[in-house]
């Protein structure tokens, strides 16, 4: 049950509080008071889109929490990761910039995931969902919810998605013996281009490499060859390492008269030994050095080849290698697609056969869901003063589908006596709402959901239809929390809690407030839906005698 309601800076209301309770709570107010806005509150804290249209002018940013008491979502708040003790807070902020953050219970979830719990939490029924009503492409789904076929619509859906892959395949695998020739020409050539470039992974950026140090070679060797040339000499000069030598053969000779040059000595030693090195891997450099001119024109050809096989077949060497495992496979396929199509024909006919049965089984259990439904509404429909109006489902048979093999059409007869229409044709706008309200209550049955929400479910209705549609509402009241925005008297008589939406102008500024009546402020509110700006002391006796009445027909439903 929705126990609270906190709204801040949203659109007109800058701040209420509304303590809903069990059974019938009614919203009143003129229109442009803000009542629609309490639903848009309301639908933005269970995950609905929200935008940064509702942000109060001014403010920073909206608030909208609602609590809720009792409800069946332990197993959710598990899987969420949200801790659960009976009591559910949600929270909604809105930026001025359009941005939201959602919580529950202090744990932050994705706004999907609000949108997930919010649907077992309340069950809305918008100004739009009338427009379903109509609209046949929802019949079906409506016809599926009331007979519980989740489960077998789900099972059909997998087999029917089975035997329509199964299909694709069979029809990417037939081509015309045109089409066959030229693929087959242009996979052998793509086969046979790759293959004769023997392409590797990583051989591109090696040869790259390679090239760019032969083409800097020539001045490298005569750096390294003069380096050389300091080291060991040449026939016009000594090197280094042979005057090194010398001056560690002529120290070497004077240790005999002074020990001093003893460390002296072991320097050039070292020092002679260090410049042979050095002198050594110059030699091996310029040996490595050494390359023909046709070594590099075999690089640039080569590196031609792979740069052309990769900007033709995906841009690196590992696309064109799998470009040429695609292309091989699919060749086999082609070349042995007859008899992949044979293989595939038999899995495609017992797929067919299989989504055929669970069809037909669907189709029997919506026949009889139909039947339900149809009793159950017209049912409805003559406590809601529509004794001669006739609901019917129709179902066609056609062809396979996602959904099965029926197409499911709701048809109406307002009178009795008049043959079946289409609801959208047949319809006024009042019987619409008392079907939809019908069809709702006959919906929320099975429905685990503890509260239902009814904007404007009023809409077209006077008179006698108006009480039928407020004792049917005080009705559903008896088994679940139902808010109901109205502007009938009739309905509002039936509340178990009243609440008056109301809009003011303070310093140049809108204001709406939330205000729960008495009995006196209901009496009131009753003469006003009543008489408008024209409350006499008889509009007032007649809204007190409603009241009355009201009591002792809800007093009945507790019997």
């Amino acid at each position: 049950m929705l126990s609270l309601l906190h709204i801040e800076n949203i659109a007109v209301v800058e701040r209420a509080d509304i303590e809903f309770g069990p059974g019938l709570n009614v919203l009143t107010g003129e229109t442009g008071a803000g009542k629609s806005i309490v639903i848009d509150s309301l639908e933005a804290s269970l995950g609905w889109r929200a935008s940064r249209e509702l942000v109060r002018a001014g403010a920073k940013s909206a608030l909208v929490t609602a609590a809720f008491t009792g409800a069946d979502v332990a197993d959710w708040c598990e899987e969420n990761g949200v801790e659960y003790d009976g009591e559910l807070v949600l929270t909604r902020r809105i930026s001025e910039d359009g941005k939201s953050t959602c919580r529950v219970n202090g744990m932050p979830i994705s706004a999907v995931q609000l949108r997930e719990l919010g649907l077992r939490l309340i069950d809305i029924h918008g100004q739009g969902d009338g427009q379903r009503l109509t609209n046949e492409r929802w019949h079906l789904s409506y016809l599926d919810g009331f007979g519980g076929l989740e489960d077998g619509l789900a099972e059909y859906k997998k087999a029917y998605r089975e035997m329509k892959d199964l299909r694709d395949e069979i029809e990417a695998l037939t081509l015309d013996e045109g089409e066959r020739e030229r693929r087959v020409d242009m996979l052998e050539f793509q086969i046979k281009e790759i293959e004769r470039a023997r392409v590797t992974p990583g051989e591109y950026d090696e040869k790259a490499k390679r090239r760019e140090f032969l083409k800097s070679a020539g001045k490298l060797s005569d750096s390294v060859r003069d380096a050389s040339a300091c080291l060991v000499g040449s026939e016009r000069a000594d090197g280094a390492v042979n005057l090194i030598e010398s001056a560690a053969g002529t120290i070497a000779y004077a240790l005999r008269w002074s020990e001093e040059l003893e460390s002296l000595s072991q320097k050039l030693t070292d020092l002679k030994y260090a410049a042979e090195d050095a002198a050594e891997e110059l030699r091996d450099i310029r040996e490595r050095l050494e390359f023909s001119p046709e070594e590099l024109d075999e690089l640039d050809s080569r590196l031609d080849t792979l740069k052309r096989v990769m900007r033709k077949y995906g841009g690196s060497e590992e696309a064109v290698l799998e470009t040429l495992d695609s292309a091989k496979r699919e060749l086999d396929e082609i070349e042995f697609s007859d008899e992949r199509i044979k293989k595939l024909e038999v899995k495609l006919a017992a797929a067919t056969k299989n989504a055929g049965n669970l069809a037909k089984k669907l189709s029997e259990k919506r026949k009889a869901a139909a039947e339900e439904l149809a009793s159950a509404i017209d049912g409805e429909l003559r406590g809601l003063s529509m004794p001669g109006a006739s609901f019917k489902v129709d179902i066609k048979t056609k062809e396979l589908g996602p959904e099965g093999a029926d197409e499911v059409r709701f048809l109406m007869a307002a009178n009795a006596g008049e043959s079946f229409g289409r609801i959208a044709r047949v319809a006024s706008g009042g019987e619409l709402s008392r079907i939809m309200l019908a069809m709702k209550t006959v919906l929320s049955r099975a429905d685990t959901v503890e509260a239902m929400v009814f904007d404007e479910i009023d809409t077209g209705v006077s008179g006698i239809a108006a009480q039928r549609v407020a004792e049917k509402l005080a009705s559903i009241g008896r088994g679940k929390q139902v808010i109901c925005v109205t502007h009938l008297p009739q309905i509002a008589a039936m509340a178990d809690e009243h609440f008056s939406i109301a809009k003011r102008v303070e310093g140049g500024r809108t204001y709406t407030s939330v205000t729960k009546l008495e009995r006196e402020g209901r009496q009131g509110e009753l003469a006003r839906l009543t008489g408008g700006d024209n409350v006499t002391r008889t509009t007032l006796l007649a809204a007190a005698e409603q009241l009355e009445a009201a009591e002792k027909y809800k007093e009945g439903l507790r019997k």
